[in-house]
């Protein structure tokens, strides 16, 4: 578009989750509520609006092996972008990925730098791989490359016991958590099994990823303290397969693995009906394919969420939680268009009539 020209978005504008409007207008990618004088080049765009979706587990520039190309993390950014995700927390790559953000077609990205693991405990070529004494150190180094989170990975397989354990010390991880919020850092940090959470917690944790070990013990210490989760549900639907694959060689692993998965929308449920703070993420980019953000979606509703509370968490809510805009007022112009309301029925999710980044509408 040239230097004024304007885009009209018209029809239902779901400025939230029960505040909507009739239009909006954008001039040199930002969002108006009034009418620009002497616009010309006028396009109009019709139908249901949202803000970007949310995508708050995502990994940008890795795949199952680690880190790839720029062209591949390219693919991945547009597969999320026409998915009508516009708002990525990148939980943890090895990829630099900052030349995204001189990219006005695709997402905005909030990063957390790289995984930080434990020596031998996570999947090869993706985290730093420390002990507990250089945790902290390597916290305030991924505290500084991020974007105002860090991620930790809570638990794995531990081959010598066969089965998921904590990965760190209580003492460890309340000292790294608390220099990363010195730093003005929010944590957060992958957790499948039970006994990794509460010292998560305790310790001050802001966020916990997949969170399939909460437990009737822990789920009130999450809402007591607000930790949000992020259950990644299209991921966790894995499971089965990755038992499957361990079941000779980790039997103990691979039966905690289907036990997890069996009760995965009981503990989102109930973790939702305690109050706790739950988003939407999907994992993509390690073995799942981008552009999953509206089955996550269906996933939640599928656990007991309400479908409105379900958009939220990857639209308002979401937006909120990361302190990113919505379609404020002067907000960048990032949004996605649909056919019909996304409050009656989640799915329509999965299929964006247009796509608006930064004003611009993608082809």
């Amino acid at each position: 578009m040239s230097e004024r020209a304007v885009l009209h978005v018209k029809g239902r504008v779901l400025v939230g989750a029960e505040e909507v409007r009739d239009e909006l207008w954008v001039v040199d990618g930002r969002i108006s509520y009034d009418r620009p004088a002497g616009a010309r080049d006028v396009r109009t765009v019709e139908g249901w609006v949202l803000p970007g979706l949310v995508d708050a587990h995502c990994h940008v520039g890795l795949d199952a092996h680690g880190p790839v190309s720029g062209d591949v993390s390219e693919k991945q950014a547009l597969a999320d972008r026409d998915a009508g995700t516009l708002l990525i927390r990148d939980a943890g790559s090895p990829s630099d990925t900052r030349w995204i953000d001189d990219r006005d077609d695709l997402p905005k990205i909030i990063r957390a730098g790289r995984h930080i693991a434990r020596t031998r405990r996570y999947i090869r070529n993706y985290a730093w791989e420390v002990e507990p004494e250089d945790l902290v150190a390597h916290v305030a180094q991924e505290a500084r490359r991020g974007d105002g989170w860090v991620k930790l990975v809570g638990d794995w397989i531990d081959r010598e016991v066969g089965d998921l354990s904590a990965c760190w010390p209580r003492d460890a991880v309340r000292a790294a958590i608390a220099e990363a919020h010195r730093l003005g850092t929010r944590v957060t940090a992958h957790c499948f099994a039970e006994d990794s959470l509460r010292d998560l917690v305790e310790a001050g944790i802001d966020c916990v990823e997949h969170a399939t070990g909460l437990t009737e013990e822990t789920i009130p210490l999450f809402a007591e303290r607000g930790v949000a989760i992020v259950p990644t549900l299209v991921n966790i639907a894995t499971f089965p397969r990755l038992a499957d694959g361990g079941e000779t060689k980790f039997p103990r692993w691979s039966a905690h693995m289907r036990r997890l998965h069996e009760r995965r929308y009981d503990t989102v449920g109930a973790a939702y009906d305690a109050g706790i703070p739950v988003f939407v993420g999907t994992d993509a980019g390690g073995s799942l394919p981008h552009g999953l953000v509206a089955a996550e979606v269906a996933e939640l509703v599928t656990a007991g969420l309400p479908p409105l509370t379900a958009l939220s968490a990857a639209a308002w809510d979401a937006r909120r939680w990361l302190g990113r805009p919505g379609l404020e007022e002067g907000a960048p112009a990032d949004l996605v268009v649909y056919e019909t309301d996304p409050r009656a029925d989640v799915r329509v999710l999965a299929a964006p009539l247009r796509v608006v980044v930064n004003g611009r509408p993608t082809a």
